[in-house]
C-alpha cells in the first residue's frame, strides 16, 4: 500500500562511530524498541539492555548501566503515553533524536504449526487490540494479553508450545526462529510509534551538534491567556508547533503541565522564542534539541 507518510532516511539523527553502544529498551530482544534503537545507530552493533519496565529503562540510563535508551512515547492509534512524558520531566536525561517507525504486527508460531492447531495467541493488550479484526475470521483462537511481544515469542520457542502463537516484529521471528503464519495483520497499515533517543545531560559531546525540533514542558500562570500567550509566542517566532499535551500536577489539584515539542523553521529565532516563553510562563523545562526524525517501513 502507498502510504502518505514521507520517508526520509537521512532526517534523523544518527549514533555513529561510537559502537557498540549499550541501549536499554522495554522489552526482550526482537522488540520494536529494538528495531528503533538500530534505526538510530544505522542498524549498527548495539547492546541491547533489557528493561521489564519504562522507569526501570530511565534508571539504567541514570545509574550508567547503560549508554542510552530507546523510548515510544506515543502511537497514531493508542495517542500519548502520559506517563513516559512525566518520567522523562522527572529523569535528568535528554532527548537526542526521535524516528517514527511503522509498526508491523506479524502472527508467529513454531515450524509446521498451522493456524487450524491454535488454541490461544498471546501478545501485548495494545498489538492484540491493533489486531481483533483479523482474529474475527478465528472464533476458535482466545486472544491472552501478555506483558511484552517478543517475550511471548522467546517463550514460545524455550517450552516447545505449538498450541500458541504470538503477534510481534519479523525481528522477534528471526530471533527466536519462529514462522510468520500471517504478516503485516494490523488493522490500520498507518500505524507508527513515534520513539525517543534519551541519554544523560551533557555527556554526549559533539554527537548531536544539529537540531531544527525542540521539546520542553511548562507551567502557565493563574491568569487568564496564559497558555494562548504561550502558544502566541512560538507563533509569533515563526516555531511550528507540532504537538501539545497536557498532564496534571500531582501535588497541585486542576494544576496542568504542558508538554511541547515544535519545530523552528529560522534557528535564530529559538533564543528569542525562548526569552519570551520565560517571560509569559512560570517554569520551563527544556527536554531536548534535537533533528526532526524520519519515518521507516
Amino acid at each position: 500500500m502507498d502510504l502518505d507518510y514521507p520517508t526520509v532516511e537521512t532526517h534523523y539523527t544518527m549514533v555513529k562511530n561510537v559502537q557498540p553502544r549499550k541501549v536499554a529498551i522495554q522489552g526482550v530482544q526482537g522488540a520494536f524498541h529494538e528495531i528503533a534503537a538500530r534505526r538510530f545507530h544505522d542498524n549498527g552493533d548495539i547492546e541491547v539492555v533489557p528493561a521489564d519496565t519504562f522507569d526501570i529503562l530511565i534508571k539504567k540510563v541514570e545509574t550508567g548501566e547503560a549508554d542510552a535508551a530507546v523510548m515510544a512515547i506515543e502511537n497514531t492509534i493508542a495517542g500519548s503515553l502520559l506517563r513516559n512524558y512525566n518520567l522523562l520531566n522527572n529523569s535528568n536525561l535528554r532527548i537526542r533524536g526521535e524516528v517514527f517507525l511503522r509498526i508491523k504486527q506479524n502472527l508467529m508460531v513454531l515450524p509446521d504449526v498451522r493456524i487450524e492447531d491454535l488454541d490461544e495467541v498471546h501478545s501485548h493488550p495494545v498489538a492484540l487490540q491493533q489486531c481483533e479484526e483479523f482474529f474475527e475470521q478465528y472464533p476458535h483462537i482466545k486472544l491472552v494479553e501478555a506483558h511484552d511481544t517478543a517475550l511471548v515469542a522467546r517463550d514460545i520457542r524455550a517450552k516447545g508450545w505449538k498450541n500458541i502463537g504470538a503477534i510481534g516484529s519479523e525481528l522477534a521471528a528471526e530471533i527466536y526462529d519462529m514462522e510468520i503464519l500471517a504478516p503485516s495483520i494490523e488493522t490500520y497499515k498507518k500505524n507508527f510509534t513515534r520513539f525517543l533517543y534519551i541519554t544523560k545531560e551533557n555527556t554526549e559531546g559533539g554527537l548531536f551538534p544539529k537540531f531544527d525540533k525542540v521539546s520542553l514542558v511548562f507551567v502557565t500562570n493563574h491568569t487568564v491567556g496564559s497558555l494562548h500567550k504561550a502558544l502566541e509566542v512560538l507563533a509569533r517566532n515563526n516555531c511550528n508547533l507540532t504537538k501539545i499535551q497536557s498532564a496534571p500536577i500531582m501535588d497541585k489539584p486542576w494544576e496542568y503541565l504542558f508538554f511541547v515539542d515544535f519545530t523552528l523553521n529560522n534557528y535564530s529565532n529559538y533564543p528569542q522564542a525562548m526569552l519570551e516563553l520565560h517571560r509569559v510562563s512560570g517554569e520551563i523545562k527544556v527536554l531536548g534539541e534535537y533533528e526532526s526524525g524520519g519515518y521507516f517501513e
